[in-house]
């Protein structure tokens, strides 16, 4: 049975990527515009992923400790993250709204403002074969568009996912498509 999504976050991106290398590139380049324009950010990712981000945001000469004390740059772990929305190997409504939107609200400091989210939760459960609710993860990100301001933009490893994915089922819960140059393509 399929969900009806009645919202999309202002942006909601994908990128399926070879090496953390270059998607932490597209990750940085996609957070550093909204840091330069005083949007803030947030990182919801694996370590190894989480310091390839900072890296690539350094060589932009950002200034993360400030950055990161201002609250203007948020950085998660998508595991310990997922260990508190999860419910019976499903993502709860509930728990993902009582985790995400203080995060948001945080991120804005009591202004209205439009966050930039990186998120990898929907990757970690890709790769553990829990493809329905990595599916049921992105229905909920776009639901929380129609409550909260935000870009989203989300990162699946290639690797096997071809030979496990009907991309279709992936692109459609997203607004744009990321290329490796970055560039995007609003998904038909």
């Amino acid at each position: 049975m399929e969900e009806t999504v009645h919202s999309f976050p202002v942006y909601h991106g994908v990128r399926f990527y070879e090496n953390e290398k270059s998607l932490a590139h597209i990750v940085a380049g996609f957070l550093g515009e909204g840091l330069a324009g005083s949007l803030p950010a947030i990182v919801v990712a694996t370590p190894s992923q989480r310091a390839a981000i900072l890296r690539a945001l350094h060589g932009r000469s950002m200034d993360l400790v400030q950055l990161q004390r201002s609250g203007d740059l948020t950085m998660l772990d998508a595991e310990d993250s997922l260990d508190q929305l999860m419910v019976d190997g499903m993502p709860d409504a509930d728990r993902f709204g009582g985790f995400m939107v203080p995060a948001i609200e945080r991120a804005c400091r009591g202004r209205r403002c439009l966050v930039r989210i990186y998120g990898q939760m929907v990757d970690v459960l890709w790769k553990n074969s829990m493809h329905a609710a990595a599916i049921r993860l992105e229905l909920l990100w776009n639901q929380l568009a129609a409550t909260h301001r935000f870009s989203l933009l989300c990162g699946y490893a290639l690797g096997h996912f071809y030979y496990d994915a009907n991309v279709s089922d992936i692109c459609r819960q997203h607004t744009h498509v990321v290329a490796a140059d970055g560039s995007t393509e609003a998904v038909a």
